[in-house]
Order: structure tokens, then C-alpha cells, then sequence
């Protein structure tokens, strides 16, 4: 189990090196902000392909 105290050494941290934060900035940041960041650095998530996408991969790469 992971402590409030532990958490937020590491977030401290991952701040500091992705987003060049110093510790002082972290712990006035709000969690929306960092929230904000952190997901400005998380690509999209692709939706995966229908079965017509399948399908059709399927045919082009037949496993023989």
C-alpha cells in the first residue's frame, strides 16, 4: 500500500523531471494543473478496429 507521503515523493519527482517543476511549484499547483499536464503528455487512447477492419486485415494476412 502505497502512502499519501510516498505518492507524492514520486509525483514531486515525475513534476520536477517532465515538467521541469521545482518542489515549490509542485505544492502550489493545484490538482487540476498537474491533471492538465499530465494529460497534455498521454497521447489519445486509438479506439480499437471494428470487425470489418478485422476482416479485412484477416484476408490481406492470411496465417496460412
Amino acid at each position: 500500500m502505497t502512502t499519501f507521503a510516498e505518492a507524492a515523493r514520486r509525483l514531486a519527482g515525475l513534476a520536477g523531471a517532465v515538467f521541469g517543476w521545482r518542489a515549490d511549484e509542485f505544492w502550489r499547483a493545484t490538482p487540476v494543473e498537474l491533471a492538465t499536464l499530465v494529460q497534455a503528455c498521454v497521447p489519445a487512447a486509438t479506439p480499437p478496429p471494428d470487425a470489418a477492419t478485422i476482416a479485412a486485415m484477416q484476408e490481406a494476412f492470411p496465417d496460412g
